[in-house]
């Protein structure tokens, strides 16, 4: 009931910057929380930054300060601009909402974009 495209992704050097873009579509009432998730290999999911509809913003430890989430509730699209991308950052990159869809709240998930950061 609700897609996610993902895009974004790449290979960069370490140092560089990338900025990947979620939009949301569907028959969607509301989405409270749009998130940033990451997959290295041999690693769990693990939570890399989240925005609430105020713009209420949290991050993991390893980012803060690199990475930035954005979100433009009229266009259900979140963004994540990463800077100063490190090797340690590659991963699969997934787009995760909390949405409201014709009264109840569900978890949906992108595809997944690679990002790829070498030394």
């Amino acid at each position: 009931q609700v897609q996610l495209a993902e895009s974004g992704g790449g290979s960069v050097q370490a140092g560089g910057s990338l900025r990947l873009s979620c939009i949301a579509s569907g028959k969607i009432i509301s989405i409270p929380v749009m998130d940033w998730y990451r997959e290295a290999p041999g690693k769990q999911r693990e939570l890399v930054a989240g925005i609430t509809t105020s713009g209420s913003t949290n991050y993991a430890n390893s980012v803060k300060d690199r990475f930035t989430v954005s979100r433009d509730n009229a266009n259900n699209t979140v963004h994540l601009q990463m800077n100063s991308l490190k090797p340690e950052d590659t991963a699969i990159y997934y787009c995760h909402v909390k949405a409201w869809v014709t009264g109840m709240i569900d978890d949906y998930w992108g595809q997944g974009t690679q990002v790829t950061v070498s030394s």
